[in-house]
């Protein structure tokens, strides 16, 4: 994720310069071979671990619409045929349908599109005859190859913008999120993911308004805590900005990533980060990890949500989702793993209350206290950060540069003060020796000269 002119335009362009995750984690995209039949779908273990498959049994996704931005999705992808449903470019570089890959991880979004939406497809196989039914397939209407999303009947939406290194076009990440996000929402997008993560909490003025717009307009803003491997130890924006539901990352046991899980009071609740797979632009697939995909995952059950009860505010659809997770780490909310672990069958099966106020913030109210309700003014006025607690998972697998300890300065530092004192002793134990030896040399008596030294003639004897 990337910010600020001054503070900001330091704070976007490092931060959504530094990647894509709130990415994907570095060096976890492994290239693998294309394969045949369901192997990549037997893969998904998240569908029956996470209770997608009981979700199904209540809702598929059908007709919302989720606004992916993110470097462009491959609508051509053949697990995405007919799921990319209309886009547009933030960027100036893409394609005005957005669907190019650009950016400096061109495969993120069509990675993040396939995990949330995919199809499948039907592949023939060697005798010629199609792949029969995968058992993890929602219905018939899915393929059984390749990769099945969470909300395979949901629709997309494809915004592409240019993240993660210099964008030919000159637009910077400040223009181009919240001119993103506006699109999505005034194009009929009820979930936006946005799979980016930043390493400052702080996000610039200038994505006030369209957050706010989304918040106003009742859509639900899914994003990723962002990935220590990557440098974000803490959450950053925009999974720091009230409203938006920000998830992290679980290992394969449904323990916090080490890798990738960011912690922060921001998050709300945590989903699959590691062996993950997905489908890359052209029509292949790979193995990734990341909380990029962790959510994907999230805004995939927030469609389905949707499309069960669509007059369901997004504070109440958000209400579901960390209501109903199974609570982990300390009692209650915490900063590593939120309200809890997705459980998508409860949030789509369970009697939920509803709730007065959303449960992760209001950027309204936030603007209302920090900014003093004014969003006319294009300079920041100082805000408060908010409080992070000190870290408490271990070290990411990357080493970690650690600042030395006082043990490791001084013992040189007692080598060098050693050795000076000895040297001084020395040249001290040096100067009253040769005035003692000058003071004895004064009280003897003249020597009478012994003679005239021969000088050696260099040409030898004559």
């Amino acid at each position: 994720m990337t910010l600020p002119h001054g503070w900001r335009r330091r704070t976007a362009s490092a931060a959504l310069a530094a990647m894509l995750a709130g990415g994907t984690l570095a060096g976890a995209l492994l290239t693998a071979p294309s394969a045949f039949a369901d192997s990549w779908r037997d893969k998904e273990y998240w569908l029956n671990e996470y209770g997608i498959s009981a979700a199904w049994q209540v809702s598929k996704g059908a007709g919302v619409k989720v606004a992916i931005i993110d470097s462009g999705v491959d609508g051509q992808h053949p697990d995405l045929k007919g799921a990319v449903v209309g886009g547009t470019d933030a960027s100036g570089a893409g394609d005005p349908n957005g669907q190019k890959s650009i950016g400096a991880k061109p495969e993120h979004g069509t990675l993040v599109a396939t995990l949330l939406a995919g199809r499948g497809h039907a592949s023939a196989s060697p005798s010629g005859s199609p792949s029969p039914i995968s058992s993890s397939s929602p219905d018939s209407s899915v393929g059984p190859d390749g990769i099945v999303g969470v909300a395979p009947e949901a629709e997309i939406l494809s915004v592409s913008a240019w993240l993660g290194s210099p964008n030919p076009a000159g637009k910077t990440d400040q223009e181009q999120i919240p001119e993103a996000v506006r699109w999505a929402v005034d194009n009929g997008a009820k979930v936006i993911n946005i799979s980016l993560g930043s390493t400052s909490p702080d996000w610039p003025q200038s994505w006030d308004a369209a957050f706010l717009y989304a918040e106003q307009k009742d859509v639900v803003i899914v994003a990723a805590a962002g990935n220590r491997i990557g440098g974000n130890v803490q959450v950053g924006a925009p999974a720091t900005i009230p409203g938006v539901l920000t998830v992290a990352g679980l290992d394969r046991n449904r323990t916090a990533s080490v890798d990738a899980s960011s912690q922060g009071i921001s998050i709300g609740v945590s989903a699959p980060a590691e062996k993950l797979v997905g489908g890359l632009p052209g029509g292949s697939y790979e193995d990734w990890a990341g909380t990029s995909g962790s959510a994907p995952i999230v805004s995939g059950v927030a469609a389905l949500i949707r499309s069960k009860w669509p007059d369901m505010s997004a504070k109440q659809v958000i209400n579901r989702i960390v209501s109903t997770a199974e609570d982990a780490g300390a009692p209650g909310k915490d900063p590593i793993y939120g309200y809890g672990i997705l459980n998508a069958g409860a949030a789509l099966k369970a009697d939920v209350p509803e709730v007065a106020s959303n449960p992760v913030g209001s950027i309204a109210e936030w603007i209302r206290v920090h900014r003093r309700g004014d969003l006319s003014s294009p300079t920041p006025q100082p805000t408060s950060k908010p409080s992070i607690p000190a870290a408490t998972l271990a070290d990411p697998t990357v080493p970690v540069a650690k600042a030395p300890s006082q043990a490791d300065t001084a013992v040189p530092a007692a080598v060098v003060i050693g050795f000076g004192s000895l040297f001084v002793a020395i040249v001290a134990g040096a100067s009253v020796h040769l005035r003692r030896a000058y003071r004895s040399s004064a009280e003897l008596p003249d020597e009478p000269a012994t003679g005239v030294v021969d000088v050696m003639d260099p040409s030898g004897p004559k």
